[in-house]
């Protein structure tokens, strides 16, 4: 029975998926807890635990992909927070300009009407598999992964074909499962300490 146990641990190790090595579809979703916001309060996984579906979106200041989605980000939220979708931004970049202070001046300059948490010790950013900014996540009413990756096709508003976290969201509203379960994210790689 041990020999099993060993194997089954193997194959769910080898089965994360494409694009993340750390999860796959339907795991659940990594918990946080006591991450400060850019509202000095400590926020947790469980504090969205009446959303009908979680966002989550590693994003961060610096980066020019993640600038250029923030717009995005805001109308999303505006779009689905009537419908029971929650929206959470986490930073883990320890550089200078992605610090809590610098989130602060971001959100407020920009207008964030979502939670901006900053986790400096970047362990859940290790444990989603996050590697750019921004890297999207979108949970179930079961906190498991429903789809991982790019919040949609191209940097450039005008040329997206493709609303992955969109689309994702509407199918886990309506009951169904996401038409598109992962895909390669792209942006600034993420600037984890002792890597």
């Amino acid at each position: 029975m041990l020999a099993i146990s060993g194997l089954l641990s193997f194959a769910t190790v080898a089965l994360a998926g494409k694009y993340n090595k750390k999860l796959n579809i339907g795991d659940p979703a990594p918990t946080f807890r006591g991450l400060v916001g850019i509202d000095d309060k400590t926020h947790s996984l469980d504090d969205y635990r009446d959303a009908k579906v979680v966002v989550i979106c590693f994003t961060c200041n610096h980066c020019p992909v993640a600038v250029a989605y923030e717009d995005r980000f805001i109308q999303f939220v505006k779009d689905y927070k009537d419908k029971g979708v929650a929206f959470v931004a986490i930073n883990v970049n320890t550089i200078r300009a992605d610090r809590l202070d610098k989130m602060k001046e971001r959100a407020e300059k920009k207008g964030f009407n979502f939670d901006y948490l900053y986790d400096p010790s970047q362990k859940i950013g290790r444990a989603y598999g996050a590697t750019v900014t921004p890297h999207l996540f979108v949970l179930d009413g079961q906190r498991r992964i429903a789809y991982m990756g790019a919040f949609d096709d191209s940097k450039n508003p005008n040329r997206v074909k493709h609303h992955y976290v969109k689309d994702a969201v509407d199918a886990l509203l309506a009951g169904q499962t996401p038409p598109v379960t992962e895909t390669r994210q792209f942006g600034c790689s993420i600037k984890y300490e002792g890597r």
